[in-house]
């Protein structure tokens, strides 16, 4: 497929914008932690947590590569930074408001919003590493590659254990850990399939 030459101030947006994603999963890790009642979930957001911080050393490294500043703030990162507070203190709501069980549903859909995000800056930059045409395209590859497993992991298994959390709070049996994390999911297609297969998996509980 051709390459295309691509906007690099709108590249180095993302960048800013990916950074500042990972520096808010950071925050956001902590505090769901401090919300998780299910021990197989904590155990994912503490690996979760330190791979968060890996991710911005990734990107970081990518910056400093393509000369760019990490504390230049755009409109577009401040907007992301407040999002991410804004779900830190969120958690922390329903912490002070509500039971165990409900912060930890909070915590685990702070997770998953913070998730799509991160999830979709590191599929654009992986976009434009195959696609655009341009002197950055090999740094971008790098991180990528090194990156994208662990983002899948992050945002589909965080999906299911809030999904089977959700329905163990509404009374009705639950897959726990999730299809997705017994399944060990790595795409959207993985997610789907092993979503299908939790009735099998009940059935196979009882």
């Amino acid at each position: 497929m051709k390459k295309i030459p691509y906007i690099k101030k709108q590249l180095h947006e993302l960048l800013y914008q990916a950074l500042e994603t990972e520096r808010g999963g950071i925050k956001i890790y902590k505090a769901a932690l401090t919300c998780a009642q299910n021990e197989d979930l904590k155990d994912e957001w503490k690996e979760y947590l330190e791979q968060t911080q890996t991710h911005e050393q990734v990107l970081l490294k990518v910056l400093k590569d393509l000369g760019l500043n990490p504390d230049t703030m755009s409109p577009g990162r401040e907007v992301v930074a407040h999002i991410g507070d804004s779900l830190v203190t969120a958690m922390e709501m329903a912490k002070d408001k509500g039971s165990a069980a409900a912060a930890e549903l909070v915590a685990a859909e702070c997770v998953v919003l913070a998730e799509t995000k991160d999830h979709l800056n590191w599929e654009l930059i992986g976009h434009l590493a195959d696609h655009g045409q341009g002197e950055e395209t090999n740094a971008l590859s790098t991180a990528f590659k090194l990156v994208e497993q662990e983002e899948d992991h992050h945002l589909y298994h965080t999906k299911g254990f809030l999904r089977e959390l959700w329905i163990d709070s509404l009374g009705l049996p639950a897959v726990l850990p999730p299809p997705e994390e017994v399944k060990k999911v790595e795409s959207a297609i993985g997610a789907a399939r092993a979503e299908n297969q939790r009735d099998d998996m009940l059935k196979a509980k009882h």
